[in-house]
């Protein structure tokens, strides 16, 4: 009996030096910096949480599977908190144009992808900052001037965090949330945006909205002459919209899984409590399941170099969407 459980201690041993050994890679792989021996040791509590939840998933052969990244040290109160989510990505007082002459499903092409057709700048990051709505607004935009120029170029999310305020005669909240549709506003007003190169984005870091500045030029045919609203909970129409460019749309993004998510088609839990405007990049099937290809803003290591793939089907929420993601929807004419 004595042998068995020297055994059984010492496999213990082995099994926390290697948990440990795991945590010190992740903090190195992803640059994690510590206020104190306090917050490395709670930071430590929480990624063995996560640790563990992450095989569950992972062991229960999902379409989906779930990995270690930037967040990984947090909870869902923590992850919520550090992107400032606002809860004002959805506003049913605004006056819609709506997209809503879908084509037949069956004369949609079967995959659609614009990363593939160069429409998509690479990956950013918002950091520490609640502007994902500029992003997903920029994204939508660099989309529409390369369907109009042929070009790609990269514009300015904080020329649309520090200047589309109330102060400066917008209607978003800089750090602290925005909406997609009063952002093409903001910037059909402006007549137009300036590139992220004369303009480049610091809120990440600082974690709040700046001085406007006025000195940047405004990019020649950015300025969006219409802005369509994609007719609520049809894939049809979502689909056909982006058969012809990409598409700002807002989730759900604040549960676990989706923040521990890894690669694969998600079709786990998620809601419609729209908090995080992203952009649609594409729709497909992968190994049988159907999906939107999604852009995100938190950089190039979470998820799949970035990206996620929602589950798409009517089966979703109601069919509202994965994550709400038929919900919320525009995109802007150039």
């Amino acid at each position: 009996m004595f042998f068995v459980r020297v055994a059984l201690f010492s496999l213990s041993v082995l099994a926390y030096s290697s948990l440990v050994d795991k945590f010190e890679n992740w903090i190195q792989e992803f640059e994690i910096k510590f206020l104190d021996l306090e917050h490395h040791n709670r930071v430590f509590i929480t990624w063995k949480e996560n640790d563990k939840f992450i095989d569950e998933i992972n062991m229960s052969n999902k379409s989906y599977i779930l990995g270690h990244n930037q967040f990984s040290g947090m909870t869902t109160e923590e992850f919520s908190n550090f992107l400032g989510y606002s809860g004002v990505l959805y506003d049913d007082a605004l006056t819609r144009t709506l997209f809503e002459k879908p084509l037949d499903s069956s004369s949609l092409p079967k995959s659609v992808d614009w990363v593939d057709t160069g429409a998509v700048t690479p990956v950013k990051n918002q950091g520490q900052c609640g502007s994902c709505w500029s992003f997903s607004t920029t994204g939508a935009l660099e989309g529409a001037y390369f369907i109009k120029t042929g070009s790609l170029k990269s514009f300015s999310e904080q020329q649309l965090v520090d200047c589309d305020t109330l102060r400066n005669g917008g209607k978003d909240h800089g750090c602290n949330g925005g909406l997609m549709d009063n952002a093409f506003s903001w910037i059909q007003k402006n007549g137009g945006l300036c590139l992220e190169s004369e303009y480049p984005y610091v809120s990440g870091t600082t974690t709040k909205g700046g001085t406007c500045q006025t000195t940047c030029s405004v990019e020649v045919n950015s300025k969006i002459t219409g802005i369509l609203d994609i007719v609520p909970s049809s894939d049809t129409a979502m689909m056909t919209a982006l058969s012809k460019q990409p598409v700002a749309i807002a989730i759900e993004a604040d549960q676990k899984e989706f923040q521990l998510y890894k690669s694969g088609v998600f079709t786990g839990a998620c809601g419609t409590k729209l908090d995080h405007g992203v952009l649609a990049v594409g729709y497909g099937t992968l190994d049988g399941s159907d999906y939107y290809r999604v852009k995100n803003s938190w950089g190039s290591t979470w998820g799949k170099d970035g990206y996620i793939l929602l589950g798409r089907g009517q089966n979703y929420n109601n069919g509202d969407g994965q994550c709400g993601m038929l919900l919320q929807a525009s995109f802007p004419q150039l």
